[in-house]
């Protein structure tokens, strides 16, 4: 992990998966092995693989500081999405979900500030279901008035549904897919 000085905000995690008997491909006798929990970074969606000390147990949906590591945690790596245990995987949807839920500001934020890429590609394009008539219709109507919440922003744009759920749904892609072009809301460290 790279030290970005004391004035840096704790890096917190969610917790994906646990696995008290550590990586079920590791070949190494049980006795050698640390148990892991399997996260994701609750601002950047950075995926970690965390080194636990035998005695600190975590449950899934448990939050972690990963940085500075929390006592009880030792090696926090960063991982990509082939890396995440089965459980891990079949719990990201849901807790990316809980995420975005609980910092519903900051993606309405992204629908008032989105701004273009290129001259041919904008921000709101990458998104799910969104192309140049939806993108349209949002910076005309963002320009008479910011969105005040995913609702009023899901009742001013005809034809847009579940806003919330497009963002869920890029992130997740920008989770699964290591080669997404453009990143909105995942940072791979």
């Amino acid at each position: 992990m790279s030290e970005e000085g004391s004035a840096a905000a704790d890096r917190v995690a969610v917790v994906l998966d646990y696995l008290p008997r550590g990586r079920a491909d590791d070949d190494r006798p049980q006795y050698q092995k640390s148990p892991l929990a399997h996260a994701i970074d609750m601002e950047s969606f950075q995926l970690y693989e965390v080194v636990l000390d035998s005695d600190f147990a975590v449950s899934i949906d448990d939050e972690i500081t990963v940085e500075p590591p929390q006592e009880g945690i030792g090696e926090v790596r960063s991982i990509t999405f082939d890396d995440l245990s089965g459980g891990a995987k079949s719990e990201l949807e849901y807790v990316v979900q809980d995420l975005v839920e609980a910092d519903i500001e900051r993606y309405v934020e992204f629908y008032n500030e989105a701004g273009p890429i290129t001259l041919r590609l904008h921000q709101l394009n990458l998104l799910p279901g969104i192309g140049d008539k939806l993108r349209d219709n949002i910076l005309d109507a963002r320009d008479r008035a910011p969105f005040e919440s995913l609702d009023d922003l899901e009742e001013r744009i005809p034809g847009l549904h579940n806003p919330q759920g497009i963002i869920t749904d890029r992130i997740i892609e920008e989770i699964r897919d290591e080669d997404v072009k453009y990143k909105l809301f995942a940072r791979v460290e």
